[in-house]
């Protein structure tokens, strides 16, 4: 499944976030390795740059895909290095809309 052909929607509280075997499947469609968090509510990527400037480049685009699709991540920046956290905060735990996020930011890079 191409997720980066998809639009992240809205998500509702008492929406059910995705169970292990959903993340399971989920992660297989992304490019590179996320880590999905002990009690699997969050997915992580840690990415390494030249340099602060380039690091600072990847946030800023980063920024602009969260805004466009309505879901933002937290971000962690430090010199050339930045983490990725992703989770559905209305339903604290995952969701395609993660997903989606992933692999789109997996485009950036």
């Amino acid at each position: 499944m191409d997720l980066t052909k998809k639009r992240c929607e809205p998500c509702e509280g008492g929406t059910k976030p995705f169970g292990s075997k959903e993340i399971e499947t989920y992660m297989t469609y992304l490019k590179t390795p996320w880590e999905a968090s002990e009690d699997l509510r969050k997915i992580e990527r840690k990415f390494k740059f030249k340099d602060f400037k380039e690091a600072m480049k990847f946030v800023n685009k980063v920024a602009e895909l969260a805004e466009q699709e309505g879901h933002h991540p937290n971000i962690f920046n430090s010199y050339n290095r930045v983490t990725i956290t992703l989770w559905t905060h209305a339903i604290n735990g995952l969701s395609i809309n993660d997903f989606i996020m992933a692999s789109k930011t997996e485009l950036l890079e």
